[in-house]
């Protein structure tokens, strides 16, 4: 078994492939990502010392478009299971269907948080806040479009807006417990977002909030951004649903809004996107969460949070963000085959009598 691990959570999603794919009996081999593979090599240490068979569980670190390549290139590898890009799942996954093996792959996502007009401000303004912007908006499943019904949206927004500032005013040192939010991965990574943000598309949408690199001195403690690749919390109004910024993944803390009206509307506009990883519903109307939970098109929707991961419950998503699922017995049974064993268990004598096919004793036989 091949597993590709993603920068971003790198022992956490590690752990829930490798897990089931050892309790089915196993051996694997990791491939984290080469911007954060520490956690993944030290982890393997420790399951050796505490009993794991050398060899059983493997860590190569290494580049995607390289050791990544081969590693699911090469026939023995009979399931291969990553979390990437919805680019690379599909060009892995090419591959991987090549060799006829199996393939269960986590990829991008843009997930919705739908608002109605039910929905207490404060809790859903903070929930809000809490998953478009944790990890520095770098998951798949963070919240990045904020669907938000006409009667609560002028409070909502002033909650809203009053946390996304509190949460850049106490961004400082990494290793500060008081800081609020880290830098993203990497500068080219920064550069991404900020060419996106400052692009916005077709000439829709309005910066409310952030859009541009973070440099100076930290409010909190002083702390230098300029040594790091830090981006503030980020939100834009008024984007058209054809705009790159409601369609593409931008892996970082930005968020775009949009007001609506009746229900359908809200659904449709959450369902306006080709990926399908995560969702969010808020409202106090425990029928309309069923109903909105069973339209919207996404492997997982939360209602009234977010971000929570039951072990048990599958985790995936539709359309473009990944085929399969982690979590619970699907993961597990992704790691198996099944095998069927048909046993005769007559005697010798009934067999003669009832299993020679072509005996000499005029009888007609059906196969079957």
């Amino acid at each position: 078994m091949c597993l590709l691990q993603p920068f971003n959570h790198p022992l956490f999603i590690a752990v829930k492939k490798i897990a089931p794919a050892l309790a089915a009996g196993n051996s694997v081999i990791v491939k984290p990502s080469e911007l954060a593979p520490v956690s993944v090599l030290e982890f393997a240490e420790m399951a050796e010392e505490a009993g794991l068979p050398k060899g059983v569980l493997s860590v190569l670190p290494g580049y995607g478009a390289t050791t990544g390549k081969e590693l699911v290139s090469n026939p023995i590898i009979r399931k291969v299971d990553i979390t990437a890009g919805t680019a690379t799942g599909r060009e892995l996954g090419a591959i991987v269907g090549s060799n006829l093996a199996m393939f269960t792959a986590e990829l991008g996502g843009k997930a919705p948080i739908v608002v109605f007009n039910d929905a207490d401000p404060v809790s859903a303004a903070n929930g809000a806040a809490f998953a478009c912007f944790v990890a520095s908006g770098q998951t798949c499943i963070s919240g990045t479009r904020l669907i938000v019904q006409d009667e609560i949206y002028d409070e909502f927004m002033r909650h809203f807006l009053h946390k996304v500032e509190s949460i850049r005013i106490r961004m400082g040192h990494p290793l500060n417990p008081q800081s609020t939010m880290g830098s993203v991965i990497s500068l080219k990574q920064l550069e991404r977002i900020q060419a996106i943000v400052q692009r916005k598309g077709k000439g829709t949408g309005k910066i409310v909030a952030g859009g541009e690199r973070m440099t100076g001195e930290s409010a909190l403690d002083k702390f230098d951004f300029s040594q790091g690749a830090f981006f503030p919390p980020t939100v834009i109004t008024n984007v058209s649903t054809e705009d790159d910024l409601w369609r593409e993944e931008v892996f970082g803390p930005v968020v775009v809004i949009k007001r609506f009206s009746e229900e359908q509307e809200g659904v449709r506009l959450a369902n306006a996107c080709k990926y399908g990883l995560g969702a969010g519903i808020w409202t106090q109307d425990l029928s309309r969460a069923h109903r909105v939970a069973a339209d919207i098109e996404a492997g997982l929707v939360w209602v009234n949070t977010h971000h929570r991961n039951d072990p048990s419950s599958p985790w995936g998503g539709m359309k473009e963000s990944g085929v399969g699922r982690e979590n619970g017995l699907e993961a597990y049974e992704a790691y198996t085959q099944s095998k069927s064993t048909i046993v005769n268990i007559a005697t010798a004598k009934e067999t003669r009598e009832v299993q020679d096919w072509f005996a000499y004793d005029g009888e007609s036989r059906r196969y079957g």
